[in-house]
């Protein structure tokens, strides 16, 4: 049976240079998630470094056969999965997040041939946002590829950002042309009234002083 256990991260930074990052211990098909708010379209990078404990040098140790899943749900959309991938003990991952809202992180550690019993000590690094870098907080290297796909998602970004704020831009100027135009139709319309009337106003009393005049009534 798999047991679970959850705990609440600190908010994550919007800088990648700013990295988030904790330690926790697991046994093997156990679960623990991490509860998080993200704002929409917001890229979220991640490091992963998992040991197992090895009972005859009392030390935790890198063990290639491990993996871990990592799952993230959107909790407010009823835990619709947005990534549920596996990856190696010292590998990393990448997802954007879709809508604005909390999302669930979970991991679990697993073996492919079916392994139970074991502890293990995890490294979790997790950083949102934009930026040239992704640092390790454990060794201070760059994740290179993953760094050249941030920056190209991120140009990607920028140029979507980009024409929404031209979009909008062109929205307010029409709008803004709307609005013109409408109160002018209403300021002429009332004015073209106030002639109507006072042609009206004016032509009965000129038809009554003539009336007058030629003693018709």
């Amino acid at each position: 049976m798999k047991v679970f256990t959850s705990v609440v991260v600190g908010p994550l930074l919007l800088l990648l240079q700013a990295v988030n990052c904790l330690h926790f211990y697991l046994d093997t098909a156990q679960t623990r998630c991490f509860f998080e708010e993200l704002p929409r379209n917001t890229l979220v990078i991640g490091k992963i470094d998992a040991q197992e404990f090895n009972e005859h040098t009392n030390q935790y140790e890198k063990n290639p056969a491990l993996n871990l899943r990592i799952a993230v749900m959107e909790t407010f959309d009823n835990d619709d999965k947005v990534a549920d991938q596996y990856a190696s003990s010292n590998g990393d991952f990448a997802f954007t997040s879709s809508e604005a809202g909390e999302h669930k992180f979970c991991l679990t550690p697993t073996y492919a041939d079916g392994t139970k019993g074991k502890k293990h000590r995890i490294f979790f690094d997790i950083a949102a946002g934009s930026s040239d870098d992704y640092i390790d907080s454990k060794s201070s290297r760059k994740v290179d590829a993953l760094t050249l796909k941030v920056q190209t998602l991120n140009k990607k970004l920028d140029q979507i950002h980009f024409e929404q704020e031209y979009i909008r831009q062109r929205e307010a100027h029409f709008r803004d042309q709307s609005e013109s135009t409408n109160s002018r139709v209403v300021k002429w319309g009332f004015i073209q009234l106030v002639v109507l009337v006072g042609t009206c106003f004016y032509q009965l009393r000129h038809l009554k002083s003539f009336f007058v005049k030629q003693k018709i009534v």
